[in-house]
C-alpha cells in the first residue's frame, strides 16, 4: 500500500501535490486543509484520511474528525493536528496513544518535517512538514511510504520547493 502524508495546505494545492496523490493507494491529510475545495480534491482521488486541524472550519470539522485511528492492512493509526512529539504530546495525544496504542501517530501544526521512533510507547511519529504557502516554514514538504502487511517501509521525504 503506497501512502501519500500531508499537512498544513492551507487552501493550497498545486498540480504535484496532486501528481503524487495520483501514484499513491491513499492519501492521508494531518489536518489544516484550509479550505474545503483541498478536502473534496483529495477525496476524490483515492482512499483518503485525514483529521481537521485548529484553522479548519464549520464545514471541514462536519467530515473529518479531530482524532482519527484506523488500521493500514496490518498496521495501526492514530491521527491528530496538533498531537506534539516524544517525550512532547499533546494531552489528547497522550490519552489516545495510551487508549489506541498505535503503531503509527501522525501529527502535523508545527511545520516541522519528523520521522522519529518512540521507545516509551513503541511506536512511529510521523509529521509531514507543510506543504502549503502559509506559516515559517522554508520548504514545503511531504512523505510518502509504504505498508506492506505489517511493516512500514521505503520512507521518503518530498520536497515540493520554495514556501
Amino acid at each position: 500500500m503506497k501512502i501519500l502524508l500531508l499537512s498544513d495546505t492551507h487552501s493550497y494545492m498545486d498540480e504535484r501535490i496532486l501528481d503524487y496523490a495520483q501514484n499513491a493507494d491513499e492519501v492521508w491529510h494531518a489536518g489544516d486543509f484550509g479550505s474545503l475545495e483541498v478536502v473534496e480534491s483529495l477525496e476524490k482521488m483515492k482512499k483518503f484520511h485525514g483529521v481537521y486541524g485548529n484553522i479548519d472550519n464549520e464545514k471541514i470539522r462536519r467530515i473529518v474528525p479531530e482524532v482519527l485511528s484506523f488500521k493500514c492492512e496490518e498496521v495501526s493509526v492514530l491521527m491528530i493536528h496538533i498531537g506534539g512529539y516524544p517525550n512532547r504530546y499533546s494531552q489528547l495525544a497522550k490519552i489516545e496513544i495510551e487508549k489506541h496504542k498505535p503503531q503509527v501517530f501522525i501529527s502535523g501544526h508545527s511545520h516541522i518535517l519528523k520521522a522519529m521512533y518512540d521507545k516509551k510507547y513503541e511506536l512511529l511519529h510521523l509529521n509531514p512538514g507543510a506543504c502549503g504557502k502559509q506559516g515559517w516554514h522554508k520548504v514545503r514538504t511531504m512523505m510518502q511510504f509504504e505498508i506492506n502487511g505489517d511493516k512500514i517501509e521505503n520512507l521518503n521525504i518530498i520536497e515540493l520547493g520554495n514556501r
